[in-house]
């Protein structure tokens, strides 16, 4: 892999006082506009706590070989759907292996694990999801806690039929709702979804009535990084009697998130994005305090009721968050995430949100100098305030460009129809790799259209 050079960019430089909502950002040298956001970037010091990045102003340097890391990736797109490894996090799970379990063995269960899905959802509730202590919890995958917490719902309403989705969910949100709908008789009402937006509030009110039991939505769209204004959803959804269950997998970590000043019904996520929790790494679900006690989850386990080695013949739910636990916890699994959250809690949510706000700004402006000429569209909001931490960015040859970068260590994703996904993780991404990265989609882009 060799170094980029300063020269990549074929313009005059820029006064480093530019910002990246400056509507003239690109009059000068995008390289050096970028190492200057990084230079007045205050988050700018938390990326050198993760595996593998580069060094500030050195696209491709190596890093973190005291780790045994890897030459890292020449720009890293991906945060989105897997996020990068924090040193910390490293040090954390060896620690574990040696002391935690080698060392306290089963004891371990008495003196920490049984309480750290607890223990971890609160400080996770705290720190980016608004949420008081006593409503979240680490539990089971996403797809296993939606199906719990929806079937929890239109279980708790059975006078009413009907479950509310849109057509643009994520698979997993549409196959989970559908499988209850046919289990519990139900039907489905779908809200026609833009894929280069998302569901309004308007779209919602027109799709809910008495029938309505529950609303599924993301707070992000996964495909277009649409921000829904979730307060005013959950709003409209309880005038109508239902209940509400979002879908945070796009938004815990990088946008700010205020479940109880929504009075938000229920809330799933996943921490492998932002939260850095590793591959596979467990959801997080919230259940609302005012409903822990109406709601009965649907799969019993011996980890979720009142005295857990009473090994009694029935199944009696425990009070409070615990019920909504089924089997085991994955205690190695959960690790790693609570390195994110400490860092979100150091800087604050706003903060990150901020400048995810200034990346994804910076990377709608490259797009519209670099790649509209080459006929890509913008396929996510322009309107920031209306946009998650991702971009997307859509053309008939992105399939192809998307594989062809890999090989050049660039990794954004791909996404049908026709969108490469720029997802752009605040506390790991610098403003260099923005524009490094986008280059390279330009000149692949470039190379596939000559051909």
């Amino acid at each position: 892999m060799t170094d980029i050079p300063d020269d990549l960019f074929a313009y005059d430089p820029l006064d480093d006082e530019a910002t990246a909502a400056d509507t003239d950002i690109l009059v000068g040298d995008p390289l050096a506009t970028a190492r200057a956001l990084d230079a007045a970037d205050p988050l700018a010091h938390y990326r050198e706590r993760f595996v593998g990045v580069a060094a500030p102003g050195a696209a491709g340097a190596h890093s973190a070989p005291d780790l045994g890391a890897a030459s890292p990736v020449v720009a890293y797109f991906d945060g989105n759907s897997l996020g990068r490894p924090t040193r910390a996090s490293v040090e954390r799970v060896h620690r574990f292996l040696v002391e935690g379990w080698g060392g306290r063995l089963i004891r371990g269960w008495d003196e920490e694990w049984m309480e750290l899905p607890f223990r971890i959802g609160d400080a996770l509730g705290e720190t980016a999801l608004g949420a008081a202590a006593g409503q979240a919890f680490i539990g089971d995958s996403t797809t296993v806690l939606l199906y719990k917490l929806a079937r929890a719902a239109v279980d708790s309403l059975p006078e009413r039929s009907e479950i509310v989705l849109d057509t643009d969910n994520f698979p997993t949100d549409r196959y989970v709702l559908d499988g209850i709908a046919r289990e519990r008789g139900l039907s489905l009402v779908w809200i026609e979804a833009d894929t280069e937006s998302g569901v309004t509030p308007e779209q919602v009110a027109a799709a809910i009535g008495p029938r309505t039991a529950l609303v599924v939505l993301s707070h992000v769209a996964y495909r277009s990084g649409f921000l829904a204004d979730a307060r005013a959803i959950t709003r409209i959804v309880h005038d109508a009697g239902a209940l509400v269950l979002w879908d945070l997998c796009h938004s815990a970590g990088s946008v700010p998130v205020d479940l109880d000043e929504w009075d938000a019904d229920l809330a799933v996520g996943c921490t492998y994005k932002y939260l850095n929790g590793g591959p596979g790494s467990p959801a997080f679900g919230y259940v609302n305090r005012r409903l822990q006690r109406r709601l009965t989850q649907p799969i019993h386990g011996w980890m979720g009721v009142r005295d857990v080695f009473l090994m009694g013949p029935e199944y009696q739910p425990a009070d409070g968050i615990r019920r909504f636990i089924s089997g085991t916890p994955p205690i190695v699994g959960m690790l790693a995430l609570q390195d994110t959250v400490a860092m979100i809690g150091e800087c604050g949510i706003d903060a990150v949100r901020a400048k995810s706000v200034d990346l994804t700004t910076f990377a709608v402006r490259l797009a519209d100098t670099w790649l509209t000429p080459l006929g890509v569209t913008l396929a996510s909001p322009r309107d920031p305030a209306r946009r998650g931490g991702h971009v997307t960015l859509s053309h008939p040859a992105m399939r192809e460009v998307t594989a062809r970068l890999w090989e050049r260590d660039v990794i954004p994703d791909y996404r049908d129809p026709d969108g490469l996904r720029i997802g752009l993780s605040p506390l790991s991404t610098s403003f260099e790799e923005v524009a490094v990265g986008l280059a390279a989609v330009r000149d692949v882009l470039g190379e596939l259209i000559t051909e």
